[in-house]
Order: structure tokens, then sequence, then C-alpha cells
């Protein structure tokens, strides 16, 4: 076996609102992650329909690749994660069909009733362990049917595919992100055909499954002349949805442990050896997503920041206001429970007046709603922290996992007076980081498939606490009366 040592590569990590590329080195005792390109990602409505921009973010990552061969020299690897659900569709000759539509487009809820009347939600939680979201996949697919484009596919490829076969040619789907899709047997880890059938989708259209790791072909010649890298670069399928690549990116020291990825959504979970697809497992709306090493990521989706940054968008619309640190710092001041509400109500999903949305639902439970911004952000982030103490304890009492420490990964974790509020709630402590923890887990599994490091998961993460920054959040004795402010909700 060739000794492991320190290589170069580019980790590109796309999010709702933006896209970036990092340069990271890795080595045996050595983990250094620099971000060098950083592009907006920003959805595009037309006639109607929300869609993503999929061209100017390929251009992005071009454009990242080029200033990652330019600021280290040359690269040893590319791997791609990105948010999951969404879809290209390629025809016969391999052209897209249109951009894809985003998942918080409308469109796609129609299609909820035709899919369980074929398949009941109680047999579809069985074979994909999939919590009930309306942008799943499954039912974007069926909102498709008889529609021209869909009958002109022949291939439909998640995102992070979809760029990776534009950088190499190769047609493939990545298994992490595909066990979001709803059509993925969770017990087999592979595509669910039956399903598939009864729904009345084409076989073709799903390609055949990658495991982070695999290496997915070559940056193409034409990729090396716009980028100005020297091949040849390996292309590797990491975790190529981003919550997978996060919890690699977790620094546990052991397997008692719950994670909560923080960003526009907050994924919350525990890290299990198999799926948990009891009924009540789906009653409590988990979701059993496959991870990295044969692993499955036991989580709830919780809004998120999401309802952080909506409200932010619409203050700024409204004029002057105030920058993120100073909003958190009032609202530190705010007493807590003032108000809170369910993360999870599904009013909150789509873009527009978050502050107004989230007065509404305080007034509908009987609390006096926020009357400042400062209250308006005390109102989320107390809110948030309910969703998370339920969420980590459900999960430890579905899967009998044991729980003594919650990392909290992502954006999330620049955000103290939350990561406090959550060790509080949850009574447990909170180690808040790594920030980038999706972009060091992408290029973690690049550098083992690369020749690297070596070893599983412990290893990885062993490699993390050795090299990355984190905070230990412990749970103060006085910080009130977390579960009466959680019976407000029910």
């Amino acid at each position: 076996m060739t000794a492991a040592r320190e290589r170069t590569f580019a980790a590109v990590d796309l999010g709702a609102s933006s896209g970036r590329v990092m340069a990271a080195r890795v080595g045996p005792e050595r983990l250094d992650l620099r971000e060098v390109h950083r592009f907006a990602n920003r959805p595009v409505r037309t006639s109607g329909t929300l869609h993503w921009d999929v061209l100017g973010l390929y251009a992005g990552v071009l454009d990242g690749l080029r200033a990652a061969g330019r600021d280290t020299g040359g690269l040893d690897g590319v791997g791609i994660d990105s948010w999951a659900v969404d879809f290209g569709l390629l025809d016969a000759d391999g052209a897209l069909l249109g951009n894809p539509v985003h998942y918080r487009d409308g469109r796609h809820e129609t299609a909820v009733p035709a899919v369980h009347a074929a398949v009941p939600p109680e047999e579809l939680y069985r074979v994909s362990g999939l919590q009930h979201l309306p942008f799943n996949t499954v039912f974007q697919l069926a909102a498709a049917r008889g529609t021209a484009q869909l009958a002109a596919a022949r291939t439909a490829l998640l995102v992070p595919d979809l760029l990776a076969h534009w950088l190499t040619g190769a047609v493939g789907a990545e298994v992490t992100n595909a066990s979001t899709t709803g059509l993925l047997d969770a017990t087999t880890r592979e595509w669910a055909w039956e399903l598939v059938d009864r729904l009345g989708l084409d076989r073709g259209l799903f390609p055949p499954l990658r495991q982070p790791g695999d290496r997915l072909g070559e940056l193409r010649d034409d990729v090396l002349a716009e980028t100005g890298l020297t091949g040849p670069v390996p292309v590797t399928a990491v975790g190529s949805h981003d919550t997978a690549s996060a919890v690699v990116g977790v620094p546990a020291a052991g397997d008692r442990f719950a994670y909560i990825s923080c960003g526009t959504w907050s994924l919350v979970g525990v890290e299990l050896e198999k799926p948990v697809l009891t009924e009540a497992s789906r009653a409590a709306g988990f979701t059993n997503e496959l991870g990295v090493d044969g692993t499955v990521r036991y989580l709830h989706n919780v809004m998120g920041l999401w309802l952080l940054q909506e409200s932010q968008r619409a203050w700024a619309a409204a004029g002057p206001t105030a920058e993120l640190p100073d909003l958190l710092a009032a609202a530190g001041r705010v007493p807590p429970f003032n108000a809170v509400v369910d993360a999870d109500d599904p009013r909150f999903l789509a873009p527009g007046d978050m502050p107004t949305r989230i007065a509404e639902a305080c007034a509908e439970t009987g609390q006096i709603p926020p009357r400042s911004r400062a209250e308006t952000v005390r109102c989320i982030l107390d809110s948030l922290a309910l969703a998370y103490r339920r969420t980590v304890r459900s999960a430890a009492a579905l899967s009998g996992r044991d729980v003594e420490v919650v990392h909290l990964v992502g954006g999330g974790a620049r955000n103290t007076l939350l990561c406090q509020l959550t060790a509080d709630a949850c009574g447990l402590p909170v180690v808040a980081g790594p920030v980038e923890a999706a972009a060091l887990g992408n290029a973690l599994v690049q550098g083992r498939a690369g020749g690297a490091v070596d070893g599983g998961l412990p290893e990885l993460r062993a490699l993390l606490r050795a090299t990355q920054d984190v905070r230990r959040y412990e749970p103060s004795a006085s910080s009130g009366d977390w579960a009466a402010a959680e019976r407000r909700l029910r």
C-alpha cells in the first residue's frame, strides 16, 4: 500500500443561496481549507415557475476551479456536494431540457394526492424511509407527468450529478443524494423499481448508482482548457448531499452524539447503522437518508435559519436595517419565551414576509406577537432551539441511540446565542463547529479516495478534532422552563 501523502482538492459546496469552491490541503496530519471563490445562487421565476439557474451555477464552478488551480498551483481532484431532491432532465442527445425547478415551487405539492393514491404513505415510508416533504423528487417527477419536457427526457440527474456530468461526461447517481428522492430502497440501497413502476415513471430516467469515494471520471479536455488546469484531474463522488458531507465533517469522538447541520435548513438527527422504518418513526416525521460508509442519517428537517434569513430580507426591503450581529445582541437582551412558534409550520416554507407570518402564528396560539425586530429574532431563535430539543429527544427515543452531546455544524455555529439556547433547551453540551463541515467532509472523502488519508469515519473525525477549531457550550442552570414553552405549541 502506498503511504498517504498530502494532496490538494477542490471541494465544490453549493447551498441554497450561494456556492463556494474551497481549496483543501489534506494529509495524514493536515486538513486546511480556504475559500477561493464564492458566487450567488439566485433562483429565477419565469412564467410562474421558480427555477434554479443551473448554468449560472456551472459557470461559478468553472470560475472556482480556475481560481483554485491558480491559488494552489494544481489540483489532485474535485468533488461536488449540494442540496438535495432537485434535478435536471436530459434528452436523448444529453442536452438539458430546461433549468431545474426549485424545490420551493408550489407545483410539486399538487402531485401528493396522486402519488399517495398509487402508493399509500405508510408503504412509501416502509420502502424509502423518507420524511414526507411535498417537494421530494418523487412528487416533483409525478407533477411533471404529462408534460412535453418529461416525455422528451431520457435521464434525470440530481444537481451535483448534473454538474459532474458536465465536468466529466459521466452519468450516475451518487447514493446519499439519491436516497432523498423517495425512490431508493433504504434497506437495499438500490433503486426501488417496484415503486418506479407503480408510479408510472420510466426506469430509464434513473442512472446507475455511485458510492462516495467512487471515481466518476476526469475533467474533460474542454473543461481543462476553460479552467487552465493541467490534467488528469479526477472527479470523485463524495457525499453529494451536502448534509451527508456535513455529517462526515462532525468531529465526534464516539457514536453517542446528535448532530444539527444548521444553515437555511436545519437537519437534526443521529447516525445509525440501519434505517428505522417503524410507523412511529413515520408519524414523527423522521427520515432515513443514506450516509458515507454505509451509515444512515436518521434525521428530521427543521425549517432552520430560513426564518431569520427571510425576516432580514423583508426588513431590508422596507429600508435600512441593523446588521445581524447587532440584531443578535439585541435579541439576547429580550426575555426568553415572550413568544414561540412551531418552526416546522408549513406556512413558513414559501418566500415572503416572514415577520408577518410569525406574528400571525403567535396570535393564533394566544401569544402577544413580537413588537420589534429584536423580539422577532428572539422568537425565531427560541423556536429553533425548541425544535432542536424536540427532535434530538425524538431521534434518541425512536432509534434507541443514547445522546450525550450535540454537534452543531454549518453556518449556525457562528450564532453564539442560538448555540447557547440549543444547549439550554436540550440540556446537553453543544459543540459548535466547524462552520465549513460540508466542505471538510467533501475534502476528506476525496482525500481518502486519493490516498491522502486512510481509515474509516472514526479516523477522518480524529483528523477533524486535531485540526479544526470548535467551541463548547454547557447548559445553563437558569435557562428557563423549556418544557412550559413547548406546551404552548400543542
